[in-house]
């Protein structure tokens, strides 16, 4: 887990999203002043919702990345969760970083359609932005 100065939840990843999401929280850091929480998900059943639901209602924002499908993904189902849970008067909108919604594709086209370190960038700072 890395907790820096709340500005930001980028409330879960896992595997290898942590690697990709680590680089974005650095690239924030240092291009925009923004200090990141990250929480590393570890398993997806079950999931620590009080600890993502604790972050969320701190900072007031919500990053989730992934490398499955938008549409019927977990992360969808966990984002729905929080939703409910944590924003009755949100700083920010929950903002996804995820797969475009595409069927599977071969390994030689992975880095055009799975998140990067460039676009979980992007989403955090849509998220800040806003």
């Amino acid at each position: 887990q890395l907790a820096c100065r709340p500005w930001l939840s980028l409330s879960f990843g896992w595997g290898s999203q942590m690697y990709v999401l680590q680089k974005a929280c650095k690239m924030a850091e240092e291009k925009l002043g923004v200090s990141c929480e990250l929480i590393d998900l570890r398993t997806i059943l079950p999931w620590d919702a009080e600890t993502i639901e604790k972050s969320v209602k701190k900072t007031g924002r919500l990053l989730v990345s992934h490398e499955a499908p938008i549409t019927g993904g977990f992360a969808a189902e966990i984002a729905a969760r929080i939703q409910d849970q944590s924003f009755p008067s949100p700083r920010g909108p929950r903002c996804s970083s995820s797969v475009v919604l595409t069927p599977p594709f071969p390994l030689t086209l992975e880095k055009y359609y799975l998140p990067d370190a460039l676009k979980c960038f992007e989403a955090i700072k849509r998220t800040v932005q806003y």
